[in-house]
């Protein structure tokens, strides 16, 4: 920052990330103007948590010529006047990503990237590490900005999880280990194509060298694919296949394959996460964890116990016979297809939401196949509707808002069955994001058990708060 003679800085957004970078930069100094599109009156609670001493621009932007640096959110698109400019006229453009980062010094990280899992594989790896003992850190996209770490604890590890628009910002970022778990059609409104999509995803192992790790999905082609283009040494995952080297699966057991040296790590009738997607998740935590040296003892517990993150096939609560489960963060098909992949009993599926630009043939077939009974609420639901007529596939059903999509769900679901959230699809068409549409899924779904205790018929609400 020094050395770029830094000393006005326009943050673009004033969203969770924005706000980081803000109170980080106010705090070091710097002269900082936030900015956002929304007004000071639709920022409204926002502006109390903006630093002492900051500048606020509402309801629009100022010029990028007056500034030194621009940090952008990783929501804001691109292609907006002031980063326009400021690539013009030759000014940096951070994300919040490249400036903690830059900030922390460049400290040792783990980062893990995809379309699906992040979040999981993020937390496992941070709950293997408090397993195992030793400190650590998750933040990046699972909802702690990288600002508020810089001045953690060189012991500390830091896990990163980190999204595709966080990464087309991001300029010199160099984990120690990178993880890309898997790639499919997502945010492809953004991104335009799924080449431009794999190669903002690449950035992530750009910067690496010799020393560096980059664990690639041996199952993915196209992840797969990425092993001819990376400086550091690369490690390999696979469900599917026995390999030489690296971490795999071996007759019901992960195994690790290193230098000639084998180890069994855990049976998968002892791993406490469902569906083969999970099972992807913990080879890549496995395979990390071998290669940072963590005690094989920890990561078995670890994937022995640990039980997931809220919203990614999250266990709501059983009513008479029926459970639900919450995989709010299913925001794309290939999730949504990896979530059913889960269950042997019969499905009850709400899905739709908003499309953010991928095909739902595919999803349909899949639907098809596992899907008992489907409902379908929001934007994209004609979209879902017409890729289904295609299959034959007719038991659907319409509602016209999310609490009615899951009163129907009740009402369809027979004991034994499954009512799964896995939507496919955005939520911004009626939330302002996966947490929140998950959350008031859980709230009807335990007014439900409420309902069903009042009325004497009986029936748990096991996760209930």
């Amino acid at each position: 920052m020094v050395s770029l003679n830094v000393k006005r800085v326009l943050v673009v957004g004033l969203g969770l990330s924005g706000l980081a970078a803000l109170e980080t930069l106010t705090r070091q100094g710097y002269q900082v103007t936030g900015c956002d599109a929304r007004t000071e009156e639709e920022l409204g609670a926002v502006l109390a948590r903006v630093p002492a001493g900051a500048k606020i621009v509402g309801g629009g932007y100022p010029p990028a010529r007056d500034f030194d640096l621009v940090v952008v959110s990783p929501g804001v698109p691109l292609e907006i006047p002031p980063l326009a400019e400021a690539r013009q006229l030759g000014i940096p453009v951070w994300g919040e990503l490249e400036l903690g980062w830059r900030l922390s010094g460049g400290r040792p990280v783990i980062a893990v990237t995809g379309t699906n899992g992040k979040t999981t594989t993020t937390s496992l790896l941070s709950q293997m590490w408090q397993d195992a003992g030793r400190p650590v850190r998750a933040v990046g996209n699972i909802g702690v900005p990288f600002c508020t770490a810089i001045n953690a604890p060189a012991s500390e590890q830091l896990v990163v999880e980190v999204s595709s628009f966080q990464l087309e910002t991001a300029l010199t970022f160099q984990p120690q280990v990178a993880l890309i778990l898997n790639l499919t059609p997502d945010h492809l409104d953004r991104h335009r194509t799924l080449e431009n999509y794999l190669a903002v995803k690449a950035r992530i192992f750009a910067n690496q060298g010799p020393e560096d790790y980059l664990i690639l999905n041996f199952d993915d082609p196209a992840v797969r694919k990425l092993a001819a283009w990376a400086s550091g040494r690369v490690v390999f995952f696979s469900s599917r296949e026995r390999l030489g080297e690296g971490v795999f699966i071996d007759r019901g057991v992960i195994t690790g394959s290193f230098g000639g040296r084998r180890l069994e790590v855990i049976p998968l009738t002892q791993v406490r996460l469902r569906g083969r997607h999970n099972w992807e998740n913990c080879l890549a935590a496995v395979a990390c964890s071998m290669v940072m040296g963590l005690e094989p003892g920890a990561v078995a517990h670890t994937l022995e116990t640990f039980a997931g993150v809220s919203h990614r096939l999250e266990f709501v609560a059983e009513i008479g016979g029926v459970q639900y489960f919450n995989d709010s963060k299913a925001t794309n098909p290939e999730a949504a297809m990896k979530a059913l992949e889960a269950f042997t009993e019969p499905v009850v599926l709400i899905a739709g939401g908003r499309n953010k630009g991928a095909g739902f043939t595919e999803f349909a077939a899949r639907v098809r196949e596992k899907v008992r009974c489907l409902v379908l609420v929001g934007e994209a639901a004609d979209a879902i509707q017409a890729a289904l007529a295609a299959t034959g596939y007719g038991e659907i059903f319409r509602a016209g808002d999310f609490a009615a999509a899951v009163g129907e769900a009740a009402r369809q679901a027979r004991p034994g069955e499954v009512v799964l959230l896995s939507p496919a699809c955005a939520s911004w068409d009626m939330f302002r994001n996966y947490e929140e549409r998950g959350d008031y899924f859980k709230e009807l779904v335990w007014g439900l058990s409420r309902q069903q205790r009042g009325s004497g018929h009986g029936g748990d609400c096991l996760a209930a708060p």
